[in-house]
């Protein structure tokens, strides 16, 4: 089984290709990150978790939702990582970590370079319409070629990761999420229409509405998934994004 965490739909993207080359299902765990709901899940067939890169590293709340998330059946896993570049920084580390606490087999893991979907930083950059269509075509290669590796049950080609990045990234990457990934920036325009979207997609139930309106509380995981997923396009960040083309799949594969 192919389990996912997606917030503007780039790592859905390859579950849903890895799945289907796999003639297996791909689930997302979204609604039970909300919910916290860690319950029983079972495959057969070897599981593969797919998520994005923050930072170096998964999604904290990602990885404290997985290490309690309970897996029976087919004891290998795999794990298929997602970013804006190739560098994973001490995911794969991380990942077989996870793999060891619930006596599971590590099977290696994988990297596929998406579009930049990060808006909410004056120093980050998006990719272009051209690189953006590139990158997708590129990933469906990509993708199957990582689902043909685990059709045969063989590792997937982890990198090393160095102890001088463990030094640098593991007690940086809880810093940045307490002090780096504000909410409050976050705001409406006039352009909401109240339709509670936002709220919906936050995986860490972030976000409020009141009188149609809504509003951020602490922590804030910086996923994107609100400001991105908007039909309406109002939600902005500060003023840094503004100006700025706030990236969503969907608009891509339609094309």
């Amino acid at each position: 089984m192919v389990l996912y965490f997606s917030a503007t739909g780039n790592t859905r993207y390859i579950a849903e290709i890895i799945a289907k080359k796999l003639h297996d299902e791909a689930l997302d765990l979204t609604d039970r990150i909300k919910r916290s709901d860690h319950s029983l899940i079972r495959s057969k067939k070897p599981f593969v978790v797919c998520c994005p890169i923050y930072i170096c590293e998964m999604p904290v709340f990602f990885s404290q939702f997985l290490r309690k998330l309970k897996l029976a059946g087919n004891r290998k896993i795999y794990f298929v990582f997602t970013g804006g570049s190739s560098y994973e920084g001490t995911a794969g580390w991380r990942a077989g970590k996870i793999a060891a606490r619930k006596h599971m087999t590590y099977m290696g893991c994988a990297d596929v370079v998406m579009p930049r979907n990060y808006v909410a930083s004056s120093h980050s950059f998006s990719n272009d319409e051209k690189e953006i269509h590139f990158l997708l075509e590129n990933a469906v290669y990509e993708s199957e070629k990582i689902a043909n590796t685990i059709r045969y049950s063989r590792k997937l080609k982890a990198r090393h990761v160095f102890i001088a990045e463990k030094a640098l990234i593991l007690p940086f990457v809880p810093l940045w999420v307490k002090y780096m990934q504000p909410s409050a920036p976050f705001h409406t325009t006039d352009k909401c229409i109240g339709c509670g979207k936002c709220a919906e997609v936050c995986p860490i139930n972030n976000i409020e509405i009141k009188d149609k309106k809504p509003v951020w509380i602490a922590p804030c995981a910086h996923c994107m998934a609100c400001i991105c997923n908007c039909p309406a396009e109002a939600i902005e960040f500060g003023d840094i994004t503004q100006n700025k083309v706030k990236y969503n799949i969907r608009k891509y594969l339609k094309k």
